[in-house]
């Protein structure tokens, strides 16, 4: 059976075949409605701390701020276990393997759905010792300790959500995604306004807001993916298997180093939180604040490297490496707009976006810290983007050890300068460190995509 054919008893109206046509439009189009889900995404992310901030206080805001590291790891094994499956879903899929699709997906969601419920029960148990650990202070503790464990409660919809979204993208499909996160990210914000500012329920009513959303998302795009899944028919003779442990172990091969990058990213995250928190309140309100404008600008680049990993998987499946080098340059094009806009808002009115997040007569110091953080920050984001952007393709090739130690270099650098610098320099010395990390980031990334190895790494 050709590839045409194997391929079309997948429903067309649910997928985009990244092997075909101009890599550029191609790539564009199936990029667009991912860069508008994470949009979304953030915006509710944000809000989260515009909520705090604005309606309970500066001190909500910090609250906020402090576990927000802790719940980014718990998110970062989501994000990087969903990885593995979206790599092999979009290899298969190129390869026109639908049996083996199918019994990809169901390996991957009991896997994830395990793991998810493991983590819950550990979550709940270091929770206050971890805030404890990364010096929390102790007027913001007890809200800092609610918000944290109502999110760990929900860690089995955030881990369904993001597996059912990173197969669609491995098929294909950003918009299923795309409508399902603005369906989540309108309800967030209006629970949150309502648990806050009617109910009075303060950061426990924005983790509870959360929670909820997270929930019906969840079980909503679980809902949707069984209907596409009965959609796609198997080969004549090709049975599809409920579990696989030689495709849980081919998954693993780039869900496990995803995880660890993904997980030490976060607790390099961490150990920089655990620097912040000794500067007081007002400083863990401006970075809380600064950080959440930050990793919306980090996340379109990264979105645009999830977007590259799945053309790239896709096409290294299908055997048309060559399709490889345009789309590279269309994400770095992208990206390039995104770098120009971030840095012109953040060095004009950084200030200003810093101060939608507190009431005015708690604003000034806030302000102050946070757009400190974007201006120095953002002289770092051409060098991440292009960073990210190249990652992309070695992930999506399955070459996992260059994009782990890419990765972790940068980390490495970051969390050591800021250490090292804050005692010198306070906190500008943490914000330096971004820039500087990224910059030597750079460095291993491009040196592994020359070398070249990463073409011939593909094999599922």
């Amino acid at each position: 059976m050709t590839e045409e054919k194997t391929q079309s008893k997948i429903p067309r109206g649910s997928r985009r075949d990244l092997t075909q046509g101009k890599p550029f439009v191609v790539l564009l189009m199936f990029t667009l409605p991912m860069l508008l889900s994470m949009a979304f995404q953030q915006l509710y992310n944000i809000v989260d701390s515009v909520v705090a901030g604005q309606f309970i206080g500066k001190d909500a805001l910090a609250a906020v701020g402090a576990s927000t590291p802790v719940t980014l790891l718990f998110l970062a094994i989501a994000t990087g276990s969903s990885i593995g499956c979206g790599v092999i879903v979009s290899q298969l899929y190129g390869r026109g393997e639908r049996a083996r699709l199918k019994t990809a997906i169901f390996t991957s969601m009991i896997f994830v759905t395990a793991l998810a419920a493991v983590l819950t029960v550990i979550g709940i148990v270091i929770c206050d010792p971890l805030l404890r650990l990364l010096n929390t202070p102790e007027s913001i503790f007890s809200d800092s300790s609610a918000y944290l464990s109502i999110y760990i409660w929900g860690l089995v919809f955030i881990f369904v959500y993001n597996i059912v979204t990173c197969v669609f993208n491995g098929l294909g499909d950003s918009r299923t995604p795309l409508y399902l996160l603005i369906f989540s990210s309108l309800l967030n914000i209006g629970l949150d306004v309502l648990f806050v500012t009617v109910f009075k329920l303060g950061v426990a009513g924005l983790a509870w807001a959360t929670f909820i959303a997270q929930a019906l998302a969840a079980v909503v795009s679980f809902l949707c993916l069984v209907f596409r899944i009965r959609r796609i028919k198997a080969e004549e003779g090709r049975t599809v298997k409920a579990f696989d442990w030689g495709l849980l172990k081919t998954i693993a091969i780039v869900a496990v180093p995803s995880i660890c990058q993904q997980s030490f990213v976060s607790v390099g995250q961490l150990c920089i939180q655990s620097v912040i928190n000794g500067f007081g309140e007002d400083t863990i309100g401006g970075y809380t604040a600064a950080m959440k404008v930050s990793f919306m600008a980090v996340s379109c680049f990264t979105t645009l490297s999830s977007a590259l990993s799945s053309f790239t998987g896709q096409n290294l499946g299908a055997g048309k490496p060559e399709r490889l080098k345009e789309g590279l340059w269309c994400s770095v094009a992208i990206g390039g707009i995104f770098v120009a806009l971030f840095i012109t808002l953040f060095w004009t009115i950084g200030d200003r976006i810093v101060g939608l997040f507190v009431s005015a007569d708690e604003s000034q110091e806030v302000m102050k810290v946070g757009a400190m953080f974007l201006s120095v920050v953002g002289l770092g984001y051409p060098f991440v983007m292009f960073k990210v952007c190249v990652d992309g393709v070695l992930r999506g090739s399955g070459d996992m050890l260059a994009f782990m130690v890419s990765t972790f270099s940068d980390l490495v650098i970051r969390v050591a300068l800021s250490f090292i610098l804050a005692p010198f320099i306070g906190f500008f010395g943490v914000c330096l460190s971004f820039p500087i990390g990224w910059v030597c980031g750079v460095a291993f990334s491009l040196g592994f995509f020359l070398r070249g190895k990463w073409k011939t790494k593909v094999k599922v």
